[in-house]
């Protein structure tokens, strides 16, 4: 009778196989309020994106790198006596078509399919060679 008393007087405790949702809740809520006041104090960075306008006047003279869907490189110079070169000719190619004239404007076109990659590797090839007047050619419209 003794070992009955022992086991009905001591209650174990049952493990509870629940997830309690308060301390969770409480999180959620500090997490709200902090995002709450810190929204108002983030600054909102804004692009100044490049517009493309008419220019003025055609130049009398215009070197023109035209890069192709595969990648290569044609250079024209005023619209006519285009050469296909490749990119370590093309620097030694333009300042030739410019004459020691660096006034002269290198314009680049590509066709849409390049890669981006493409256009850059040509502009910085030019900048870094010094030539001063280099530009991309757009299309206006669709």
């Amino acid at each position: 009778m003794a070992q009955t008393l022992a086991r009905s007087g001591g209650r174990r405790r049952r493990t509870m196989n629940e997830i309690n949702m308060v301390p969770f809740i409480d999180v959620m809520l500090v997490l709200l309020i902090i995002f709450m006041v810190s929204a108002p104090l983030i600054t909102v960075g804004v692009v100044d994106l490049p517009s493309v306008g008419a220019a003025p006047q055609r130049p009398p003279s215009v070197v023109e790198v035209i890069v192709g869907p595969d990648e290569r490189l044609r250079v024209k110079v005023d619209g006519k006596d285009e050469q296909a070169v490749t990119l370590p000719q093309l620097v030694a190619r333009v300042q030739q078509a410019q004459g020691g004239n660096a006034e002269i404007p290198v314009v680049i076109s590509a066709d849409r399919n390049v890669k981006y990659d493409a256009v850059v590797r040509v502009m910085d090839r030019l900048q870094r060679a010094g030539v001063q007047r280099v530009g991309l050619s757009v299309r206006q419209g669709g």
